[in-house]
């Protein structure tokens, strides 16, 4: 079994590098903002999911997971713990590869499902803080 700092530097190395981010927006002060410019930084393409659908760092964005018209590998999740549990089967029935639940946001129950599928998951850690450790 992967200890979970197998599962981040396999979901941030090896499973591709289209992340859609629910939750970004063009909001400079939200965290989201910053995190998708160091994965930006870092060779991620990102794709802004938000109902606003703004271009961010000149990406465009998509009103939710599924308007997205092609693939992604991780979505990265932004929202309130009560609403991601949601995003992660949004995220299973988008056929993304890994889900990742940013720093505060927990849903057990949606670990388990996510899992239970066969896809990768990351809960209540956040990935601009993960990658540049793996040098």
């Amino acid at each position: 079994m992967h200890s979970e700092t197998d599962t981040v530097r396999k979901i941030l190395t090896e499973l591709g590098d289209t992340w859609a981010i629910v939750g970004l927006s063009s909001n400079q002060r939200r965290a989201a903002y910053g995190v998708a410019d160091v994965l930006q930084r870092y060779g991620k393409r990102i794709v802004p999911v938000h109902p606003k659908s703004e271009t961010v760092h000149g990406e465009q964005g998509y009103p939710s997971l599924e308007a997205i018209p092609f693939e992604v590998d991780v979505v990265d999740v932004f929202v309130n713990s009560e609403l991601a549990g949601a995003v992660a089967d949004e995220a299973v029935a988008k056929g993304a590869k890994a889900v990742w639940f940013q720093l505060g946001v927990i849903d057990e129950a949606a670990y388990e499902r996510t899992r239970a599928v066969g896809l990768d998951m990351i809960m209540d850690r956040c990935p601009a803080i993960e990658i540049p450790k793996l040098g």
